[in-house]
């Protein structure tokens, strides 16, 4: 995958999660591995969130959800992506997710889903083997 430059990523809450510790944690580390992040805050609507995404010519989008609506929050951004015509903006995400949810939301395009223990390193490794390193 050929990422020029810094890989960036839009980390973003949506939806009426309050907590957001985890997605802090996902950010920083990410930045800490040498790439540019954009994070949205709290209650980020799906159009907000892919906004930012466009307009900050992001790689991928991180989303971090809590609150259940995970289905129903993921599918929202993959769709609006493919509407505007940035579906090559990986989206991936963590949270309380059963497993069970996993195989629907990869085959609506979500690219990884990270639950309750992954570490940060998992994570940026796989953000550097699926959006590319920078060159």
């Amino acid at each position: 995958m050929g990422v020029s430059g810094q890989i960036r990523v839009v980390v973003a809450k949506p939806g009426l999660d309050g907590h957001d510790r985890g997605a802090k944690v996902i950010a920083r580390a990410l930045r800490d591995a040498g790439m540019e992040v954009i994070y949205t805050g709290l209650h980020q609507t799906p159009e907000q969130v892919v906004d930012t995404a466009i307009q900050e010519d992001a790689d991928a989008i991180g989303l971090s959800i809590l609150s259940g609506a995970h289905m129903t929050l993921f599918a929202k951004v993959v769709e609006l992506l493919r509407e505007r015509d940035a579906a090559d903006i990986k989206v991936f995400g963590g949270g309380i997710i059963p497993d069970a949810d996993i195989p629907p939301l990869t085959e609506l395009g979500v690219a990884a889903i990270f639950t309750p223990g992954t570490s940060t390193g998992e994570v940026v490794d796989w953000v550097r083997a699926n959006i590319g390193q920078p060159a």
